[in-house]
């Protein structure tokens, strides 16, 4: 079946085009039409069309209430860049049957492709967990292992105490690391470090379980919490409402650079308003250390420097994960992340 992409479309032109304060700006050499192949994806798709690709919504002048009941695209649409009588920039989908007006399809939402590479971010839509500090202490817990193994692989059973019976399948956690704002070092959360999954084949307590998939040695005292992951919502790019002034928590992976479609972590979730499916800049801290003319040492703060582009996709109340869509350059942990200004 051919399969479906979403085009996630959202936003009034007019009231967006106000607030940003710019015209949209064309990438370089900008088609005049684009024909949907299967694998692509929004972000993708946008960047052919505009500079700050961001701005799609802007664009294709729909409504906002779009953004969480997205228009469909499938292969074999075009996409046609066209202008208004004022001469400003707009998009429209030519569909199969030559309707020029965007299409809404009753396909289940889970065919769908999201606005970005789906490869990258599925196995970050249910782990890490992000928890506060007790988050974990009332899960249900291994208690003992299979012939006294000190580590579980696929097949291996565990005794798992105080799990809900009639729920099959589980996510096996170990409490990670704390998260420290980088400005007030307060505690943000704790990221849960995902293990692997288990299956519940014996109810009781203990109950019985067999371990599934393993990322990482399973053992006793690891917490085991009801399998469920959010749903591949379908958002499309769009710039946050309010000002938004953040900075990078971590790379996933422990590392502390990272580069184009690595994982990032955020201090800034959504108490702070954000969303999945907001676009941020990334711009360099960077301080230096010379000596002036007596000699003695001195630091320089570099001016802010917008070097790439984050498209969150998960939010925890005060911690969101992105996925890094542009880099010139390294990716650094304590880089400001921002409401991205028009070029």
């Amino acid at each position: 079946m051919i399969r479906i992409i979403s085009a996630l479309i959202l936003a009034v032109a007019a009231t967006l085009c106000s607030a940003a304060g710019q015209p949209i700006q064309l990438a370089d050499n900008a088609p005049d039409r684009h024909v949907v192949v299967p694998g692509d994806t929004l972000w993708g798709i946008s960047g052919k069309f505009l500079k700050d690709p961001w701005r799609w919504p802007e664009i294709w002048r729909l409504n906002k209430d779009q953004v969480k009941n997205p228009h469909r695209i499938y292969p074999g649409d075009v996409i046609v860049l066209e202008r208004d009588a004022d001469g400003n920039p707009r998009l429209t989908l030519q569909s199969a049957s030559a309707r020029l007006q965007p299409r809404i399809y009753s396909e289940q939402i889970g065919q769908a492709i999201p606005s970005i590479p789906p490869n990258i971010i599925e196995p970050f839509l249910s782990a890490p967990l992000v928890v506060d500090e007790t988050g974990l202490n009332d899960a249900a817990r291994i208690v003992a292992t299979q012939q006294d193994r000190v580590f579980l692989a696929n097949g291996d059973l565990a005794y798992v105490a105080n799990a809900k019976p009639g729920v099959d399948m589980w996510q096996v956690y170990r409490k990670g690391k704390p998260m420290p704002d980088p400005e007030t070092r307060e505690v943000l959360g704790y990221e849960a470090f995902y293990l692997g999954t288990a299956r519940q084949i014996e109810p009781g307590n203990p109950a019985t379980f067999q371990i599934v998939t393993f990322k990482e040695e399973i053992g006793r005292g690891d917490r085991l919490l009801p399998s469920s992951r959010p749903p591949l919502l379908d958002y499309a790019p769009h710039r946050p409402e309010r000002s938004v002034d953040g900075r990078l928590i971590s790379v996933y992976g422990g590392v502390g650079e990272g580069g184009r479609f690595s994982i990032v972590a955020l201090n800034k979730g959504s108490n702070d308003g954000l969303e999945i499916g907001h676009v941020l800049s990334l711009l360099r801290n960077r301080t230096i250390t010379q000596r002036d003319e007596d000699g003695r040492k001195e630091s320089v703060r570099i001016p802010d420097e917008r070097y790439g582009l984050v498209f969150v996709f998960r939010t925890f109340e005060r911690v969101s994960y992105a996925l890094v869509v542009q880099a010139d350059g390294s990716v650094v942990v304590n880089d400001y992340v921002r409401t991205p200004e028009v070029r």
